[in-house]
């Protein structure tokens, strides 16, 4: 059964859904919708388990992509174009692969339709350590994250989760969920396999980050035939943050020539 996801949305012209990323939410793309607002409608939702959508004790790709296709649907979008960054990207991938009429495009950021190591159970687990914390202050926390992560981890964008109510702090995270998930949540369906997508893709991805490799290719082709790829220089992961002027660029030209591909 899928959830009502919350969500923002900006601009006017045609629709674009941007999906967040692990840990992420909706607002974290808030510079990227202002920036297209100006020709598109720009739809920012919170996946499940984040933000302020619902929580739920799962989270597939399935389950997450039918989410995302219950909001299209209630907002009576046409086509839209989905873009995907991370968890966000491989739910876009299988929404595009499970329901390819129901999306004109689709844009994926710094992922692949493969399997990766875990790299964040370690995040869930601290902090769930954390959960409920009577510390004073944000300042408190954060010492705390980084001491257990370390100096690599992105405590500062972790950080975006806390919420303090009354005398305590929480996270806007199902922190529980997400870490029963996580071995899911970094495989991507063998179910969807066999499946292909026809329309428009492009797959964007930092060159300092290695979750795009050379090796990925020959799969990205095999799903998504008329798939293009680009590398933004001087980019990690977070390339929206490394370099949003590029992405941007790299967006808006692909969005002029999609929207020409696809009647609307």
């Amino acid at each position: 059964m899928s959830l009502e996801l919350a969500f923002e949305a900006i601009g006017s012209g045609l629709p674009v859904v941007v999906l967040h990323g692990l840990f992420g939410a909706g607002r974290n793309w808030t510079h990227v919708a202002q920036s297209l607002a100006a020709d598109y409608r720009v739809y920012l939702p919170d996946a499940r388990n984040h933000g302020a959508s619902p929580w739920a004790e799962s989270m597939s790709y399935a389950e997450m992509a039918r989410d995302v296709l219950a909001l299209i649907e209630r907002e009576r979008l046409q086509q839209p174009f989905v873009v995907g960054h991370s968890m966000g990207g491989k739910t876009a991938m299988a929404l595009a692969l499970s329901h390819p009429q129901a999306i004109g495009g689709m844009a994926v950021i710094d992922i692949a339709p493969e399997s990766y190591t875990d790299q964040f159970s370690s995040y869930v687990s601290a902090m769930r350590s954390l959960d409920g914390a009577g510390a004073v202050t944000r300042r408190e926390i954060r010492h705390v994250l980084a001491d257990s992560l370390g100096a690599q981890a992105p405590v500062d964008f972790l950080m975006q989760n806390l919420r303090r109510r009354n005398d305590r702090f929480d996270w806007r995270l199902n922190l529980l969920a997400t870490g029963l998930c996580m071995r899911e949540l970094c495989s991507f369906p063998q179910a969807l396999r066999d499946a292909r997508f026809d329309g428009p893709a492009l797959f964007l991805h930092g060159a300092e980050s290695d979750y795009l490799r050379p090796s990925s290719l020959a799969g990205i082709r095999a799903l998504f035939p008329n798939a293009r790829t680009q590398c933004i220089a001087d980019a990690g992961h977070w390339v929206h943050a490394d370099q949003p002027a590029a992405l941007l660029s790299g967006l808006r030209d692909w969005l002029v020539d999609a929207c020409a591909a696809t009647p609307h």
